[in-house]
């Protein structure tokens, strides 16, 4: 077998151009500046305890004590032993944050169009248009970068698999492996979880057509081989997904024990979360018109209509110096479709739409279907709860409770119509139909994309274009502010429907040209390419731009020091702090905090939170050691204040308990409890077979003091004359927390719905919790055991590959 690097030239030609294409988008890189992003900053306080914990030891903690309390660090970047994929995926993302996640975006694209055989010049195009839809690009902007990883390694996935089905037994089964590998390292599984929907739509339209054709033992060999590369990628990850799935049963996406809310009215119980939370992101129905016109209802929640709108005017007949009015046109809310906020619509393209309306008259066969199956199916589900099919799956479709912001299964479509779309144009240019039926496929796809901006323009009088929240901003502005605003939301759905009309128009005149022979293949490539980028890159750019980008100072440390965070931070005792002042991971960034900003929280500290914590339940601040409480002044300023509460410590004695039977008796008794004498324990549940005592005498003298104190190691000393019972204010979690006295492990048990406590034998003892989960042994193990599985996999497989090959050449 010879090796032609002019074969693979241009392939390495369209990498380094996509290399620089993701530079260039977010140039600011390379000044050393970094992207802005929202969410990062709030993960960056999440878990700077860890990360200075990590660099301090040289020694990774899976608990932290920062936020709510504490909990585990499995969805906070923890770093786990063996985790040898994570080390590949680190390897693909060399280029600066986030044009790595572009640059991914653009690779594993273009080589699933590859795969599909289509002409390289024609995948890297495709690439171009997955890469710069506007929904990917906006992720990356928010701090999504889960999500956005997750995405970039979706088409990789689909690769392996269409090799596999393609006979391709070897390389099939290898690439689908390792991709798989590196889509769950991404380590967002809703996204994975919407991955399989697609592959199961795929895999249906592969049945029926190896049904037709007679090929039923291929499938299941080839069915068999993508199940075998599934397990061993999730051996790849074994540390991080069986940590996760350990987690999330205690987690706001778990089942809860409470029939009852905060105010004492009865609640669904559910195995996951409510239908409320899933669908409070759903998709408008007219909205899905966004994907074909991006500003159709006004686009994100707040936009810049400039000086050419009635806002400004508006403004200017209040008093407003052009200046100013010109200050304010900056965040008008135009938006007024149904959803909550919406940072911008998820806009895939005029000309790539018009272009998979071409490829739905041109392609046949399973491509077109599953294409066009996993659209469809994105599409109504990101409708949630404006359409019945999200309700079907809820209840009836396992784990699909365990998600929310159900609009996001729209990035299946957004995979979907790209790949369609350039494949109809590659039909374009081959022999499998006539120019007849391409001019037939022209000027039906003409007539539905450009008359359907057509009656957008004729039926714009019918919509009122009246937002969800105008009510608010007639109350604080008056009416003559919702007539501008809505004058300007008719002015951008006039001017976006214009827009989309004109790259209909131009997308279907390059093609009429061509086959009018007036162009030749390449000019059609090269004005395709120029209007798929117009399109999607000036949309971009009005939401994520290099103003986003400030110095890396900024991004890496994200909170300053406020007067309150100093004051507190010259306390060297082991205390929490509650920041009534702001939400979010600020708190977190400095201190043991009681808040902080994660999707998925322990649920008892949550319910605990929701029930007592927010309502400012003294007792309940006492029992969880909270010394400081930060406050505004007068002046607005942060203040650090302790005559709030009078914090129990770090563990105490109690003289008896409060036994209950059920979860909701457990964590209404909290109510009016004094948290310093008395403890609330479950009988059923949480007794087990300590053989507690009803109650304890004490006389003054017992102690407890922390002698050590870590986020996954705590060393007390106790003295007591008697037996006892101790409270100790750290969240109870079992997975992984384990108890010693003297040496000797020591059960414990659960006491005040979310604290732990354990019985303490008479005289001085050393009392140790250490953070020793199991879970990341065994799945370190596994991961191993399954990286040398695939390397070994891998040579067997590249040698069978070279030996046939050279077989073949003799």
């Amino acid at each position: 077998m010879q090796f032609s690097f002019k074969k693979f030239l241009p392939h390495i030609l369209v990498v380094v151009g996509f290399v620089i294409i993701s530079l260039a988008y977010f140039s600011p890189v390379l000044q050393g500046k970094q992207i802005f992003q929202s969410d990062i900053k709030q993960y960056i306080g999440m878990s700077k305890q860890q990360t200075d914990f990590r660099k301090a030891t040289g020694e990774e903690t899976y608990w932290t004590n920062s936020a709510f309390g504490g909990m585990p660090t499995y969805q906070l970047g923890a770093k786990y032993p063996n985790n040898f994929i994570k080390k590949l995926d680190l390897m693909l993302r060399f280029l600066p944050r986030p044009a790595d996640y572009l640059f991914l975006y653009f690779i594993g694209f273009y080589i699933l169009l590859l795969v599909l055989k289509v002409d390289f010049k024609l995948a890297a195009l495709g690439a171009l248009t997955f890469g710069f839809s506007t929904y990917l690009i906006i992720i990356l902007g928010v701090g999504h970068n889960a999500k956005a990883h997750a995405i970039a390694y979706m088409p990789l996935v689909l690769s392996g698999i269409i090799l596999t089905f393609r006979q391709h037994y070897v390389f099939g089964f290898l690439l689908t492996a390792v991709a798989m590998g590196l889509e769950l390292v991404a380590n967002h599984f809703q996204m994975t979880y919407y991955l399989m929907f697609l592959v199961v739509v795929l895999g249906v339209a592969y049945f029926i057509d190896a049904y037709k054709k007679a090929l039923l033992p291929h499938y299941f060999k080839s069915v068999g081989l993508l199940v075998l590369a599934v397990v061993l990628a999730i051996g790849l990850n074994a540390t991080n997904i069986m940590a996760t799935q350990e987690y999330a049963k205690e987690s706001t996406r778990s089942k809860s024990e409470l029939t009852i809310n905060a105010e004492g009215a009865p609640v669904e119980v559910t195995s996951g979360l409510s239908k409320e939370y899933i669908t409070e992101y759903s998709y408008g129905i007219l909205e899905s018109l966004n994907l074909f016109v991006p500003r159709i209802l006004g686009g994100g929640s707040y936009e810049d209509v400039g000086k050419n709108s009635a806002s400004y005017d508006f403004f200017i007949r209040l008093g407003a110096t052009p200046l100013q009015a010109l200050e304010q046109t900056k965040q008008i809310p135009t938006y007024w479709g149904d959803q909550t906020i919406v940072e911008a619509p998820a806009y895939v393209g005029a000309v790539i739409i018009f272009l998979f309306v071409f490829a739905l008259f041109l392609v046949k066969g399973r491509l077109k279907w599953w294409l066009v199956g996993g659209t469809v199916l994105s599409l109504l589900l990101s409708y949630g709860k404006n359409f019945f099919l999200t309700d079907l799956f809820i209840d009836y479709v396992p784990m699909y409770n365990k998600f929310r912001a159900v609009s996001s299964i729209q990035v299946i479509l957004e995979l979907c119509i790209p790949i369609l779309g350039i494949f109809g144009l590659s039909r374009l240019f081959n022999q499998f139909e006539d120019d007849d039926q391409k001019l037939k496929a022209l000027k039906y796809s003409a007539a539905i994309t450009a008359g359907l901006a057509v009656l957008l323009l004729l039926f714009k009088s019918t919509f009122d274009f009246a937002g969800a929240h105008d009510g608010m901003y007639r109350q604080n502005y008056g009416q003559q502010f919702i007539d501008a605003i809505r004058t300007d939301r008719k002015m951008l759905f006039s001017k976006d429907v214009w827009r989309t009309l004109v790259l209909v128009v131009l997308s279907a005149g390059v093609i009429f040209m061509y086959l009018k022979k007036k162009l030749s293949q390449t000019l059609v490539v090269v004005a395709f390419a120029g209007l798929l980028l117009f399109d999607l890159i000036s949309v971009d750019k009005r939401y994520v731009n290099n103003s986003d980008f400030i110095p890396s100072i900024q991004v890496n440390k994200p909170y300053q020091k406020s007067a309150a965070d100093k004051e507190i931070l010259k306390d060297t005792t082991y205390f929490r702090v509650f920041d009534v002042t702001s939400g979010g991971a600020r708190a977190s960034y400095f201190h043991n905090s009681l808040s902080g900003y994660h999707a998925a929280k322990l649920k008892r500290y949550d319910e605990l939170f929701d029930f007592h914590i927010a309502k400012n339940n003294l007792d309940v601040l006492n029992m969880l050691n909270t010394k400081y409480v930060i406050i505004e002044d007068e002046q607005g300023r942060p203040l650090a204040e302790t005559r709030y509460t009078q914090p129990n410590g770090n563990a105490w004695f109690i003289e008896k308990f409060k036994p209950v039977e059920t979860a909701n008796d457990e964590i209404l008794a909290l109510d009016s409890l004094d948290t310093k004498r008395i403890a609330v324990l479950n009988v059923k549940n949480d007794a087990n077979d300590l053989n507690v005592s009803s109650t304890y005498k004490l006389d003054g003298t017992e102690s407890i003091k922390v002698l050590t104190y870590k986020p996954n190691y705590i060393k007390y000393q106790s003295n007591n004359n008697k037996d006892g019972f101790a409270v100790f204010s750290e969240i109870f979690y079992s997975n992984g927390w384990q108890a010693y006295i003297d040496g000797k492990k020591t059960d414990y048990t659960r006491v005040n719905y979310v604290l732990r406590g354990m019985q303490i034998p008479s005289g001085k003892h050393i009392i140790e919790f250490k953070f020793e989960p199991k879970v990341i042994k065994t799945g370190s193990s596994i991961a191993l055991a399954s990286s040398i599985v695939f390397v070994l996999l891998l040579l067997g497989g590249l040698f069978y590959q070279f030996k046939n090959s050279s077989k073949l050449g003799a």
